[in-house]
């Protein structure tokens, strides 16, 4: 194969598609539609981590704004825990618009996280938000798609192809040369959505939370980079193995329709299929029940809690609670505490990795389709996947139980044993500069590391799936004809 041939029908390729006025049109289409989700992009970020913010900082001082209190009633005064936007997801939004981005904190109850955007929306949020990484998964194939159906099978119609092979071209030279010259092109539409993202990440370095940025970005770029590589290749080979050129198209629409619409669903509803999901009155129920059997640590007549009582006197060698060297209705709540905490994580973790099961089957369905893979690439690095958000419940609710521990020892330490059970009057209360002492939530992002390990099969899947691209032009070009 020499390569100056190549390089010849690169460049022919190149000026045939860039002569016709309609592609400066469609050009021109593309970077409106790039300007637009740049700046709705950026605008969402920046004006929903300013509010999220904002709120953080109002719980906080409402939190440090109470007055002596009993610790107990401000365990369940409680506060709120925020969720703070990825710098990268101006760049693709992922699941932020769904998965909620507030928790409210209190003792013994684990809330779930609301306040989303589908919920505040119309259903035309289904169908998805223009941002740019969408411009690329969907819109750029269409585009390339359109732009090279005719790329061979015009030739071979209008006998050009038969000509240029009898003067010692190779079906690799023409192959490879077309693939380039389309991919060349396919540079015009993504450079400037990588500049866009390269400005934007620079002028809001110091507005928003990231994780190894640069490095996520990079492996964005060159998965993007791989991807459309791939489609370019695609649209080629269809367009030589078809007969005309309405062929090819019908083919390459029918192959987009597969990989962006129907196998996506289909592995969604499989996932969901094989690993169905407990409802939520299911999920609550099953813990109360279990919360039950295990006791009632605001019940003075629970059984499980009368055996502590008795157990812990044993241990400190008294008769009465009141003569424990600490407050007993702290301890008490400190162990209900930690009960009820480990029932929640060991139910809630059942539940999760029944979402991962669901979800490991898009995950995997990225073997067969380009698309997923870098639909997930992208997601991932961008830090608006699943695992992101399941990383903030985390840190939200270690936050809570630290908090209400917190308060628990407060109470256990500064509420005289000799007193009588409650909370109510000025005996039962510590000083308010004990808030302040308990530091704020702060939400950080996911660990990059955690994030290469989520990514990873997407990025296998975007490496083999460019190795068979360059087998596919090689094995194309054996069996190719010119008629």
């Amino acid at each position: 194969m020499k390569w100056e041939n190549v390089r010849l029908f690169a460049l022919n390729f190149w000026h045939n598609a860039t002569t016709p006025k309609t592609f400066y049109l469609l050009h021109l289409i593309f970077i409106l539609l790039t300007v637009y989700a740049t700046v709705s992009g950026i605008q969402k970020n920046v004006t929903q981590n300013d509010i999220r913010k904002t709120h953080q900082t109002k719980a906080r001082e409402s939190w440090e704004a109470n007055p002596d209190k009993h610790p107990h009633r401000m365990a369940h005064f409680g506060t709120y825990a925020f969720r703070v936007s990825p710098s990268l997801g101006i760049f693709d939004y992922g699941l932020e618009s769904f998965t909620g981005n507030t928790v409210f904190l209190e003792a013994h109850r684990q809330n779930s996280v609301n306040f989303s955007e589908a919920t505040f929306s119309t259903g035309t949020l289904r169908f998805g938000e223009l941002s740019l990484a969408l411009l690329l998964q969907l819109v750029l194939p269409l585009i390339l798609f359109f732009i090279g159906f005719s790329s061979v099978a015009a030739d071979r119609q209008n006998g050009t192809l038969k000509i240029v092979l009898s003067q010692g071209a190779s079906w690799k030279e023409i192959l490879f040369g077309k693939s380039l010259g389309l991919f060349a092109i396919c540079m015009l539409f993504f450079i400037p959505i990588l500049l866009t993202v390269i400005i934007a990440s620079l002028v809001l370095e110091n507005q928003v939370a990231s994780n190894l940025h640069w490095l996520r970005m990079l492996l964005i770029t060159l998965g993007y980079l791989s991807f459309l590589f791939i489609v370019c290749t695609l649209t080629i080979v269809v367009s030589a193995t078809s007969s005309s050129s309405k062929n090819a198209l019908l083919r390459l629409l029918g192959i987009w329709l597969l990989l962006v619409v129907l196998l996506p669903k289909s592995a969604q509803a499989m996932g969901n299929y094989w690993f169905p999901t407990p409802t939520k009155l299911a999920f609550q129920s099953a813990i109360e029940k279990e919360e039950i059997q295990k006791g009632d640590s605001h019940n003075p007549d629970d059984p499980y809690y009368n055996n502590l009582r008795d157990s812990v006197l044993t241990v400190h060698n008294v008769s009465k609670i009141t003569d424990l060297p600490f407050n007993y209705s702290g301890f008490v709540m400190r162990e209900g505490e930690k009960n009820t905490s480990a029932l929640y994580k060991k139910h809630h973790a059942r539940l999760i990795n029944i979402y991962k099961s669901q979800n490991n089957v898009t995950r995997f369905s990225s073997f067969f389709n380009p698309f997923t893979a870098i639909r997930q690439l992208s997601m991932t690095m961008a830090g608006t996947d699943f695992a992101s958000y399941i990383d903030f419940q985390h840190q939200a609710d270690n936050y809570r139980y630290q908090l209400s521990q917190t308060m628990n020892e407060l109470q256990m330490k500064y509420i005289s044993p000799k007193k009588e059970s409650g909370s109510e009057g000025k005996t039962h209360i510590v000083g308010h500069e004990h808030w302040e002492e308990f530091e704020d939530f702060n939400h950080e992002p996911l660990a990059f590391n955690v994030s290469i390990k989520e990514t990873l099969p997407a990025l296998i899947s975007i490496v083999l799936w460019t190795l068979f691209a360059f087998g596919l032009l090689l094995f194309t070009s054996k069996k190719a004809k010119a008629i």
